[in-house]
């Protein structure tokens, strides 16, 4: 089995400046919960890593935090697909903890909690931090144009040599091709 690393906002979902705050403001991306399908049809760990700093922010709690997952496992299983488990940081951008992209302590734990070595494994993410916490962590970033994407994009520090693709199921095209 092969192991594939997304971000949630941006690469699964919609994403919104605003904050995606319960179930229903979570709506998935064309063609994001097709791909997810696929890759687990092809033996692919799907984990999900995502900042979910709306917790420390007040704006949900983490209950509502799970719904909003519950939501995304839910429709990604009746596309046929799996999402083998999901790692989030609470925390706000100046609380210094190291789960935060872009610092690596998020995709660290994802490989010693499945006992994976991420040299190589393929991390989607739509941000430069996501780009960052997977290259500081040994994985390959890969970034989609969807949410933040194009945004990332026009920033002269976007890592070098970084893959670019349309959105999800591109990189599914790719990685299954």
């Amino acid at each position: 089995m092969r192991l594939i690393i997304l971000d949630r906002d941006g690469v699964i979902n919609e994403d919104s400046d605003d904050f995606i705050k319960s179930p229903r403001e979570w709506q998935p991306i064309p063609g994001s919960l097709d791909a997810i399908a696929r890759l687990t049809q092809a033996d692919y760990r799907v984990v999900v890593a995502t900042n979910q700093s709306g917790v420390a922010r007040g704006l949900f709690d983490l209950e509502t935090l799970m719904q909003i997952h519950a939501k995304m496992e839910r429709l990604v299983s009746d596309a046929g697909g799996r999402i083998e488990a999901v790692f989030f940081c609470p925390h706000g951008p100046d609380e210094g903890c190291d789960c935060r992209k872009p610092k690596p302590g998020m995709f660290i734990d994802i490989g010693r909690r499945l006992m994976v070595d991420l040299d190589g494994v393929p991390a989607v993410g739509d941000s430069l931090r996501d780009l960052q916490a997977a290259n500081a962590a040994g994985a390959t970033p890969m970034l989609v144009r969807t949410g933040k994407g194009l945004r990332t994009l026009a920033r002269p520090e976007t890592i070098v040599g970084v893959k670019v693709f349309d959105d999800l199921a591109a990189v599914a095209d790719q990685l299954l091709n």
